[in-house]
């Protein structure tokens, strides 16, 4: 899907960027590292720019959203600024009543629970995502040799918000449902498909560098259940993405039993949490996957020597991985960046990650 009126960027010449390099193979000049939620509320500049706008506004002003994404390529020098945006954002294009309910996280006005509102939903409306579009063309201009990652959450991660209503321990409803109506999961399932892929390539054709999906729940399902129920959808994402010839990432936390089936959806570079080491998720992963990962970010809080020894540990653990047959390593947490991380720490990490 293009964005009407406006034709698809063409795509930057980047051959010096590290992160660039590790996601489709070749060997980089420096270990590459960004963080997930980098830009966020461990920045004061964030928390200052967010006292003026809620939530959903940051994500739909093109010039908020922008400056949000780069408040931390400024700040720490990570090597991959990724778009300022939340998961839910392509589920309002679609006309889903919802809010991003602070402390609290996305809050669905009426859940999905039956056929009906299954057969009642619609699909991404184009000129609902236009100032996401305008925000890549903006962060394309102001970024130079920085490459831009787009994001959206899988269909499966989406389906859990809709069908619990909001963000959920145990997503038993959304168990509940994908087990006892399995004709009403799978058309949930492939409209979301459908709804991932417009925006994905929405923010290829503004001109992202790479690509992320975040299935940020899968790690709740058994290997068996991930397979039937999500796999096929999370590969039509994958496979309706590859002809734009940008690297894809898929990233779900508590996923060490299912990263050999998530790196079969199709993405080229698989992202691992703190849990499962490097080397080990090189041993599962698909032959020639790059991996991303996976310093826990909890490390962060307990003083810089403690930071320092576990990055090292995770830069060592990636080389292995590369010589066990990964295609590349991208240093990231395992997670996103919490709240409370010191911004400097931050900032010491790239430096370290970057003399290494």
């Amino acid at each position: 899907m293009k964005t009407p009126d406006v034709p698809a960027r063409a795509r930057r010449a980047l051959p010096e960027s590290p992160y660039l390099a590790a996601v489709t193979g070749r060997k980089p000049g420096r270990v590459p590292v960004w963080f997930m939620r980098q830009a966020g509320r461990s920045l004061p500049e964030y928390r200052a720019l967010r006292e003026r706008h809620s939530m959903l506004a940051a994500c739909l002003r093109p010039e908020v959203a922008c400056e949000i994404t780069l408040q931390p390529i400024r700040r720490h020098g990570v090597d991959a600024a990724i778009l300022f945006s939340d998961i839910v954002v392509p589920l309002r294009a679609a006309g889903v009543e919802l809010d991003i309910v602070a402390d609290v996280g996305p809050v669905i006005a009426h859940p999905v629970r039956t056929d009906a509102d299954v057969h009642a939903m619609k699909p991404l409306d184009p000129q609902a995502i236009q100032p996401v579009y305008e925000a890549v063309s903006l962060l394309v201009a102001a970024l130079g040799d920085v490459p831009l990652i787009g994001f959206a959450g899988a269909p499966f991660t989406l389906a859990s918000y809709l069908v619990e209503g909001g963000p959920s321990r145990n997503h038993a409803r959304t168990k509940a449902m994908m087990l006892a109506e399995p004709a009403s999961w799978h058309a949930l399932m492939s409209k979301l498909t459908d709804l991932t892929v417009a925006f994905l390539r929405a923010q290829v054709d503004a001109g992202v560098d790479a690509i992320q999906v975040f299935d940020s729940w899968a790690g709740t399902l058994s290997l068996a259940d991930y397979r039937h129920y999500v796999l096929p959808h999370s590969s039509r994402v994958f496979a309706g993405l590859a002809e734009c010839g940008v690297p894809m990432t898929h990233f779900g936390v508590g996923t060490a039993e299912l990263l050999g089936a998530m790196s079969q959806a199709g993405a080229t570079v698989v992202g691992v949490d703190w849990r499962t080491s490097l080397t080990d998720a090189a041993t599962r992963v698909q032959p020639g996957t790059a991996l991303q990962g996976n310093l826990d970010p909890a490390v962060l809080l307990a003083g810089w020597p403690v930071a320092e020894r576990a990055a090292r540990a995770v830069v060592d653990d990636g080389r292995r991985a590369v010589d066990a047959g990964a295609a590349g390593h991208v240093f990231n947490l395992g997670h996103g960046v919490l709240p409370e991380t010191d911004p400097g720490v931050l900032t010491e990490l790239v430096s370290l990650v970057h003399s290494l």
